[in-house]
């Protein structure tokens, strides 16, 4: 078990104290309010593996030099149907070779057969919240960092198992977990971070409690020091908060727009940042040769999205054709989510319950317009606040099937969505392909006990049905 020397205890007392009752926050002493959330998320991301039984040992071992699978059914990430007789070489953490000849076998290869299963790249989760996606809100509220990172450490895991194999991280404080997963602490996927969401007072994330109302100069509210959310209210203070996520090394930022599902106090109608603010967080980002990808619902708050420069939206839930056609005038993407019924938000209870029913109404219209109007298209999950929820990633996948076809759906979950994270340009944490199997491509790699192809359901069961699952290189599950 993890123990803290007698130096830094009180430390962690403190940082505890402090989140719990304002008035015990102070500025002075051995850690600030930035210091004592980094500090916290230190701890928790190195930490967890030592304190989860099982945890951390799947990263042990090293990748074999060279490794080949035979026997498989390829789908690259990009066609609409399997290539068959196919072997793909793996040479450290990158694929190199599609061998369709069945030639003989480097002599220090590690065979694996597969016995005429489908393999394919690993998927991708474009929405994605890796710390939160398993603590409940009131667990997250309470502002204890060894329950929500053990939490988290546990479902990084989990997430992996599922297939997924890279996640676009949009809101939480992530960056030393992805430090402790990228060095292989934890098992978990490849993260493309956003840092802390970027709002204004009564934007979607400010989730300040009564009596951090108002704000005191110089103070940050729980949320904020955990790194969860930056409230900002003027441009000064919305630069620098976006230049400290880069600082971080966040790979895009993300700005709330708009209201959300989650926040209780913030309808979905309401509009946060005006069309400047957006265009100046947009201009911060492309210095630093990355984007914004802004939180929004309602049709006015997705166009000043547009119109400010961002080169993504998430959600869009509540918009019409006049904005859907925006989205290809101005050439950005949708990122946004099939929520179909209660159980892809079982999380949800109170004004949260009735604005994700306004989600279920709005989702068949986005996608009709997004095939109607050629709009770029990525998918995400967008699963929050319950461990209960989290296994219904792969089923909100499969949800796409209502409007595409198998392969049109893997496609998006794989090769479009890489087409979406290469937006992060320079500050991409992982210089490779994603998405893809093709030569030079990261070896992010799974392969299905059956064809997903023919059946998208079955990956609703990766438990069974998914024998292989390798990322950058290293088998994490093998069960052929």
């Amino acid at each position: 078990m993890f123990r803290l020397g007698r130096k830094y205890r009180h430390l962690v007392h403190d940082a505890g104290c402090g989140c719990a009752n304002p008035f015990l926050q102070r500025r002075s002493g051995y850690l600030s309010d930035y210091s004592r959330r980094t500090f916290l998320a230190g701890i928790g991301s190195a930490t967890v593996a030592g304190m989860l039984p099982g945890v951390g040992s799947a990263q042990t071992p090293a990748p074999p030099s060279r490794l080949l699978l035979t026997q498989v059914r390829l789908f690259d990430g990009k066609s609409d149907t399997l290539q068959t007789g196919v072997q793909v070489l793996v040479e450290g953490n990158k694929i190199s070779a599609i061998d369709k000849t069945n030639s003989a076998p480097p002599s220090d290869a590690t065979i694996m057969e597969c016995g005429d299963r489908v393999l394919m790249p690993g998927m991708i989760d474009a929405h994605w919240h890796t710390i939160y996606a398993a603590v409940p809100l009131q667990t997250l509220m309470v502002g204890d960092p060894g329950i929500i990172f053990a939490s988290s450490t546990a479902e990084a895991e989990r997430t992996l198992m599922r297939g997924f194999t890279t996640v676009r991280d949009l809101g939480g404080p992530v960056f030393t977990f992805k430090q402790a997963i990228d060095e292989g602490t934890i098992p978990g996927p490849r993260i493309f971070p956003s840092g802390a969401m970027i709002t204004t007072s009564g934007g979607h994330a400010d989730l300040r409690k009564p009596f951090e109302i108002p704000a005191r100069d110089g103070q940050l509210s729980l949320s904020e020091m955990m790194g969860s959310s930056a409230i900002v209210d003027d441009v000064g203070d919305l630069k620098r908060r976006v230049r400290e996520q880069l600082l971080q090394g966040a790979s895009q930022i993300k700005l709330v727009g708009g209201g959300g599902v989650s926040s209780p106090r913030s309808p979905l109608d309401m509009t946060t940042f005006s069309e400047d603010e957006i265009r100046a967080a947009v201009d911060v980002a492309r210095d630093w040769n990355t984007y914004v990808t802004v939180h929004a619902y309602a049709p006015k708050t997705v166009q000043r999205a547009l119109v400010g420069g961002a080169a993504c939206v998430e959600h869009a839930h509540l918009m019409d054709e006049d904005t859907a056609r925006m989205f290809v005038d101005k050439n950005v993407w949708l990122s946004t989510q099939p929520f179909l019924t209660m159980d892809d938000a079982a999380s949800q209870t109170g004004p949260g319950a009735e604005r994700i029913k306004q989600l279920f109404a709005g989702t068949p219209k986005i996608y009709e317009f997004a095939k109607k109007h050629g709009i770029r298209t990525a998918w995400g999950s967008d699963v929050l606040f319950s461990p209960a929820l989290t296994p219904r990633q792969n089923t909100m996948l499969t949800h796409l099937a209502n409007w595409y076809t198998n392969a049109e759906a893997l496609r998006m979950a794989t090769s479009g969505n890489a087409d979406l994270l290469a937006l992060s340009s320079l500050r991409t944490p992982y210089g490779g392909k994603l998405g893809v199997i093709e030569e030079g491509a990261f070896a992010d790699i799974l392969v299905w006990d059956g064809n997903p192809l023919d059946d998208l359901q079955m990956i609703e069961d990766p438990q069974k049905n998914l024998s292989v699952v390798i990322k950058d290189g290293r088998i994490f599950k093998n069960t052929l």
